[in-house]
C-alpha cells in the first residue's frame, strides 16, 4: 500500500466520514500541486489532523520546524502554522518562497510585546542577554541575543554567560524556565491565549473523575499548572515522554488538536481532552493551502536589517541544539 493511501486510511479513523469526502479532493489537489510547485508543507502540532496527516511533508514543534525549514531542498515552503513560524522559515531560507495561507493567523503571545518594549527592558537593564521565545515577530527577534522553544529553553539560558537574563515575551514560561537555572530571569508578562486557560482546578477535577490519570502539560501554563502535572514539556517532549513511559489514561494540557493528531501514534490510551482551541491556528484551512499553492498567497518577506540581526538570533538557537 502506497503513501498516500495509508494517510487516507489513518484519517478514515480521525476525520468523521462526511469531512472527509470535503477534504479528499483538496488532499488530492494540493499534493499535485506540491509536485508540480516543488513545494513542502510544514504543519505544526496543532493543526487539524487533514492537514496534519492528509498534507504535511512535516511536522511538529517550533524547534523542530525550525530545523526542517532550515534543511529543505524545497523551492517553495507553505506554513500551516501562525505568522510568526513563517517569518523564521523565512529568515533560515531568504532564497525561497514562504507562503502562509492566512495572513491573519497570529498569536496572542507574540502581540503582547513589541520591539520597543525588549528595547526599554535592555536599557533598564544593561549588559544583560536578551532570550527572545520564538513565538515572536521578526523585530523581536533582531533585538534579541538568542532565541529559544519551550523545548530549549532552559539550555538557551544556561549556555549565556553572567548570572542575569532577559527571557520575552511569555511570563509563564520564563517563570517556569527560573525553576531549573540559578540565573535570575527578569521577564515580560506575555500570555498565550491558550494555555493560560488551563487551571489546577481542572487537573484536580480530571484526577477525581479518572483514577491514574497521567497529565503531561505545556510549560506555556501557570507554574501553577505545571507543579500540578506529572510532566510539562514542548508537545515534540510531550510525544517522547509518551512513548517512553506509556500511560493508559492521558490528560495533554495545550491545545486540543495536539490529541487528535497523536492518538494514531498511542492506540492503547485513552486521551481525556480540555479541548480548548487555538484560534490563530484554526485559521489555516485545506481550502487555504490549495489556494496558496495555485496562487502564490501569501508570500512572507522580512526587510534588512531585521532579517540578518534576527537570523542571528534564530542561529544560535540551532547551534544550541535541542
Amino acid at each position: 500500500m502506497g503513501e498516500a493511501a495509508l494517510k487516507i486510511d489513518l484519517l478514515r479513523e480521525l476525520v468523521p466520514a462526511p469531512e472527509l469526502a470535503l477534504a479528499l479532493p483538496l488532499i488530492e489537489e494540493i499534493s499535485r500541486l506540491k509536485r508540480e510547485r516543488r513545494a513542502v508543507v510544514l504543519a505544526h502540532n496543532y493543526q487539524i489532523p487533514a492537514i496534519y496527516h492528509g498534507i504535511a511533508d512535516y511536522t511538529g514543534d517550533s524547534l523542530g520546524l525550525s530545523y526542517a525549514a532550515a534543511a529543505t531542498e524545497a523551492e517553495t515552503i507553505v506554513f500551516c502554522g501562525v505568522h510568526f513560524m513563517a517569518e523564521t522559515a523565512k529568515i533560515v531560507n531568504p532564497a525561497k518562497t514562504v507562503l502562509l495561507p492566512d495572513m491573519k493567523a497570529g498569536c496572542s503571545l507574540s502581540e503582547s510585546i513589541t520591539a520597543a518594549d525588549v528595547r526599554a527592558l535592555k536599557a533598564r537593564h544593561p549588559g544583560m542577554p536578551v532570550v527572545c521565545y520564538v513565538n515572536t515577530e521578526a523585530d523581536i527577534k533582531a533585538e534579541s541575543d538568542i532565541c529559544c522553544t519551550s523545548a530549549n529553553a532552559v539550555k538557551v539560558v544556561e549556555s549565556l554567560a553572567g548570572d542575569s537574563v532577559i527571557f520575552v515575551p511569555d511570563g509563564y514560561l520564563a517563570r517556569n524556565v527560573a525553576t531549573q537555572t540559578r540565573k535570575r530571569v527578569v521577564w515580560w508578562e506575555g500570555r498565550c491565549m491558550v494555555h493560560e486557560q488551563f487551571t489546577v482546578e481542572q487537573i484536580a477535577s480530571h484526577r477525581a473523575q479518572f483514577p491514574g490519570l497521567r497529565v503531561v502539560a505545556h510549560p506555556e501554563c501557570s507554574p501553577e499548572v505545571v507543579a500540578a502535572a506529572d510532566y510539562a514539556g514542548s508537545t515534540a517532549q510531550m510525544i517522547d515522554y509518551l512513548r517512553d513511559r506509556p500511560a493508559r489514561k492521558v490528560m495533554l494540557i495545550t491545545e486540543c488538536s495536539m490529541a487528535s493528531n497523536i492518538r494514531e501514534q498511542f492506540p492503547e490510551t485513552d486521551f481525556q481532552m480540555p479541548c480548548t482551541l487555538c484560534p490563530h491556528m484554526k485559521r489555516i484551512t485545506l481550502e487555504k493551502v490549495a489556494r496558496s499553492l495555485r496562487e502564490g498567497v501569501y508570500p512572507i518577506e522580512v526587510p534588512e536589517p531585521v532579517q540578518t540581526r534576527a537570523r542571528r538570533a534564530i542561529e544560535a538557537m540551532l547551534a544550541i541544539g535541542r
